[in-house]
This record gives structure tokens, C-alpha cells and sequence, in this order.
């Protein structure tokens, strides 16, 4: 079977290539350095000949509300209409929890209309909607960083190590679509400040975060439903503890 990642040089692609790679699967990685380019339709056709799952893992260089929108729809419509015109069985898109109660974010709006354009297809799909990756906790300080604070909700998150959740998306591959979405999360809820807290403890960072619950979150508001799972989820199995002796280990 022929599997096409899109997105597959990235932090999640890489290691579902690798999964797949190492289960005898024929994976071809779909990423602009290899010639194949979801934006602007460069090689589309030609990756998605023959290719029975597509997996699209891309994502926007940009988050500003209009870049990232324009990404997602225009990528998303490439995609959806090569694979189509190929007779692609599966397509697989990585969506975000929470995104249909996050509309105020612009980087929501973008990810939601991706997930109509897949439905409105006549591709069959599968949307697999993840919790925050423990990777992004990084950036997310630097988003929410003023001078040596950072000003963060205390509303729960439920992350997700990258290695769980790229092992749910390479066991999607291999099943039957179910033409619906279905959430994915962390082991363990948390506040999102408090989280932040011990991550830069861990660091021996020394800017000090704020609990604020009027701060936003890429533009949107956050309560405890936000940002986890509300019904049944698949959980990963790595705690932040786990994660983060893993992350420091592999420097």
C-alpha cells in the first residue's frame, strides 16, 4: 500500500513516516523539499498516483488570520481534488480539539474550514482532532511572554506527546475511514499556567507566569472546555513527566 504524508518533514510527519516505514509500507513524503507542495499544487498529481491513504499533516508558516486561512483552504482544495481525480481511499487530516468552541482564534476559523472542505469532499476521511503537542509549550510561552512574564489562562489542557500522537495517526492509516472526526488527548488534565509553571522550572527558566484568566490563547478566550476532549477521547499514554525526562535524555 502507498501512503503519501504531507507535512511528512515536519515534527509529527517525521515520525509517522518513520511508523509506517518500518511496518513494509511504501511512504512517500509530501513537503516542498521534495518537490511536492500542497500550496501551490507542485507535484500533487504525480504523489497521489497510485497512493491508496493521503495523510496531511501540514501547516501554516503563518499564523496570521488571513495567511493561515488562505493556507488551509487553498492546500486543502488542492489536495482534496488531486486525490480525488487519483481515487485516493483515505484522507487523513490532524485537526486541533476544541476548534468548533474556539472560533474567536483566527488560527480556529482556518482549521475548521479545512475540516468542511474535507467533508464536503467525496474523498472518504477520517479527521483526527489532538490536544496541544508538550512539543508547542515552547512557543506558547514565547506567545504569552511580556518582559519576564508570562501571562497564561489557568483553564485545563490535556497535552500530548508527539510520539503518542503520531502513533494514533499511523494506526488510522492503516483502518477503515469513518467519514467523522475523533478526539485524541494527553493522560492527564491540567491548568494550563500550572503546566507552564513546571515546564520552566524544569528548564531552570527563571520568567515567572502569571495566572490570568482573561488571557487569550492565539486570540480566543479559554475555560476548562476549551481545549479538552468534551466525550469519549483515545489517550496517550505519556504523562509531562515522562515527556519531559524523554525530552531532556535525547539533548
Amino acid at each position: 500500500m502507498k501512503i503519501l504524508v504531507i507535512g511528512g518533514s515536519g515534527l509529527i510527519g517525521s515520525k509517522v513516516v518513520t511508523n509506517l516505514r518500518q511496518l513494509g509500507y511504501e511512504v512517500l513524503v509530501g513537503a516542498p523539499s521534495t518537490g511536492i507542495n500542497a500550496l501551490t499544487g507542485e507535484g500533487l498529481a504525480d504523489a497521489v498516483k497510485g497512493a491508496q491513504v493521503v495523510i496531511d499533516l501540514s501547516n501554516s508558516p503563518s499564523f496570521e488570520d488571513q495567511a493561515v486561512l488562505d493556507f488551509f483552504e487553498t492546500s486543502g482544495r488542492n489536495l482534496l481534488a488531486a486525490e480525488e481525480a487519483a481515487g485516493v481511499k483515505h484522507h487523513i487530516a490532524l485537526s486541533v480539539v476544541g476548534t468548533e468552541r474556539m472560533l474567536e482564534s483566527g488560527y480556529f476559523r482556518a482549521k475548521m474550514a479545512q475540516e468542511n472542505l474535507i467533508k464536503a469532499a467525496k474523498v472518504p476521511y477520517t479527521i483526527v482532532r489532538s490536544t496541544q503537542f508538550f512539543e508547542f509549550l515552547g512557543g506558547i510561552a514565547q506567545y504569552g511572554t511580556v518582559g519576564n512574564e508570562i501571562r497564561l489562562s489557568p483553564a485545563h489542557v490535556q497535552p500530548i506527546s508527539s510520539d503518542d500522537i503520531a502513533a494514533i495517526v499511523s494506526d488510522t492509516a492503516l483502518a477503515q475511514p469513518i467519514n467523522d472526526t475523533f478526539d485524541v488527548a494527553g493522560p492527564e488534565k491540567v491548568g494550563l499556567a500550572e503546566l507552564m509553571k513546571r515546564y520552566l522550572t524544569a528548564l531552570k527558566d527563571k520568567r515567572v507566569v502569571v495566572p490570568d484568566g482573561n488571557a487569550a490563547y492565539y486570540g480566543a478566550q479559554l475555560n476548562d472546555q476549551s481545549l479538552t476532549p468534551t466525550g469519549e477521547a483515545r489517550l496517550g499514554s505519556a504523562t509531562f513527566a515522562a515527556w519531559l525526562s524523554k525530552s531532556q535524555a535525547s539533548k
